[in-house]
Formats: structure tokens, sequence, C-alpha cells
């Protein structure tokens, strides 16, 4: 099966690997460093178990990579308009494209049923340029459970032992395509749950870009040492109650056990994402992870005003760092 993923940073650089490794025919978007190193020297991916090096076909022109069976988009959301621009020429008529990204994804409302179904966010896809060079019967939803580093060009740290996907058709069916991606998933090492409500776990896993990146936006601290903090604790369950409240509101219940998830001492060191992307200098997906998601809330009448508050923290702090514009 010939895959190419979009974008090697840390988690894309981790699924190509480990897709590699699985037996795909894998190739790589990469760009500067990143590209020469793993054009030099391959993909390195450690994790606390081993280390392993894949050759990955890798190019920063797409044309260069020619059609796949399968596209995988992991980029950050601010770098959709590149894909959106570039994918072309390594779609087939019919080639499935997975956006294994955070947040609130560009196609979320295609056939979502109901009053709501087909509505566009233009916040996440300008002009709709990927609904127009991908289309959204084309897109298959992923959302995925890595705590990846970029160590170096060309290598990644891979914090746990257990790597998690979710994948999903926005219409809920399942299919061939989407079972071949599984399994190709499943032979590099992944776990792989296929669901029927991918909808469902997008908004689970947003409940823990939340708080955990809210917050360390506003520290710049370890999450583990923030929510040690008892008012730092109460506002993250705070914020979680209110994530809970829009996603059920959007009819999909999210039920996490919020005393585990701030028990003190059970947070992972990792660094979120999006405070590694402040701490580097590189564009936030404020829209994505709050921005979009709060807009849902107005919509849909739920109070957010925890969620309202640090999100416009993080707004300014990236604004002021150069990394948002609005």
């Amino acid at each position: 099966m010939r895959i190419c993923v979009y974008g090697a940073g840390a988690i894309g650089g981790h699924v190509a690997a480990r897709l590699a490794r699985g037996g795909a025919d894998v190739s790589v978007v990469a760009r500067g460093l990143h590209l020469a190193a793993i054009r030099a020297n391959g993909l390195t991916v450690g994790n606390p178990d081993e280390t392993f090096t894949v050759r990955v076909a890798a190019s920063d022109d797409p044309a260069a990579l020619g059609p796949q069976d399968a596209v995988i988009v992991t980029v950050k959301a601010p770098a959709l308009r590149s894909v959106a621009a570039g994918i072309g020429p390594l779609r087939a008529r019919d080639t499935p494209v997975a956006f294994v990204m955070n947040g609130i994804p560009w196609w979320y409302f295609h056939a979502h049923g109901g009053p709501l179904d087909g509505q566009r966010l233009p916040r996440l896809d300008p002009n709709g340029a990927l609904w127009d060079a991908v289309g959204p019967r084309n897109a298959i939803g992923g959302v995925v459970y890595s705590a990846c580093t970029v160590t170096a060009p060309g290598a990644i740290s891979v914090a746990g032992r257990t790597n998690r996907i979710a994948l999903g058709e926005p219409d809920g069916r399942t299919g061939t395509r989407i079972e071949l991606l599984a399994a190709a998933f499943r032979a590099g090492g992944w776990r792989v749950d296929v669901t029927d409500r991918i909808r469902d776990a997008i908004w689970a896993k947003l409940m823990l870009n939340l708080y955990s990146g809210l917050l360390g936006i506003a520290t710049g601290a370890p999450l583990r040492a923030v929510l040690a903090d008892p008012a730092c604790a109460s506002a993250a369950r705070r914020m979680i109650d209110e994530g809970q409240a829009i996603a059920a509101a959007m009819g999909c219940p999210v039920n996490l056990d919020i005393d585990r998830l701030l028990r003190p001492g059970s947070q992972p060191e990792h660094t979120p994402s999006i405070v590694q992307d402040l701490q580097l200098g590189r564009p936030m997906e404020i829209d994505t992870l709050y921005t979009v998601p709060l807009e849902l809330a107005r919509q849909m009448g739920v109070a957010t005003p925890t969620l309202d508050l640090m999100a416009a923290l993080a707004r300014q702090r990236a604004v002021a760092a150069g990394l948002y514009n609005g």
C-alpha cells in the first residue's frame, strides 16, 4: 500500500516510521533540515523500549512522490492552506485522505445529519480550499494518542510504550478503504480503533487539549507542577466540565474520569504540542483547539466562562508572540 504522510514532524514522523516498519510503501512531505536529515539518514524513532530507523522517500514537492493509495495529513492546522495547495499530485480520483490532527476538523459537519449538516467552518478552511481540493467525501477522521517530540532533524522521541489511533468516516460507515488503512497502522504496531462515531473521539481528545494546553500557555510550567496548585486544579476541572457540556450539546457525550486526570503526579512529563509551538516560535493552533469549539458553544447556548477567559489569554499570548493573527 502506497501511503504518503503529509507533514513529517513529531506525530507525522512517528506515523511514517511505524507504517514503513509494518511493510507499507511510505513517503513523506517534509521540509528544511528535517527533510535533509530524512533523506540522508532515514527516520529514527526512539521509545522506552527500543530505537529503530527506517528509510522512506521524502520530498518538499508532493508532485515528486506521485499518486498514493492513501494520504495521511499530520500538519498543524495553520499549515492546512499549504496542504490544500499541494495535495493534488498525491491523489488519484478516489484517494482517501486521513486528517490525523488535534481539534475540530474542517470537514466536521459533512454527513453530520440534522440541521447542521453540511455547515462549513471558514476559520479552518478559508475559501473552501480543502473542501474543493480534497472533498469531504474523501476525508477520514483521525485522533492520535502518542506523546512525541522531534529531538533533532530526522529523530523523534516517543514518551510512551503504547500508541493509539482512532479512525472513522464522517458518515460513520465502515468499508474497505478505512479497513486497509487500519491494517497498515496495526502492522506498524499501533493500537487502532475503527469507530462509527469519530466525532466522539475528536471531542474526547479535545478535552485533554483544552485544559493542558491552556494551562501550559498561561504558565509555561509543566502540567504536573501546575495541577499541584489547588486553584489551578480547580480551574482545570471547570474547563473540563465546560468542554464536556459543549460536546454533549453537539451530540457527542464525553465522560472523563476527572479525578483520575487531575490526581497529583498522574500527568505525563510530555509538554503539550501547542506549548511546544509557543516555545519554538511556530504558528499556534488557536482556532481549531479553542476559537471554533467556543463558537460552537455560543451556537448551542452553552456557557463557558472559564474557557472563555483562558482562551482569550492564550490568544493574546499567541498574538504577542507573533504566532497567531486572528
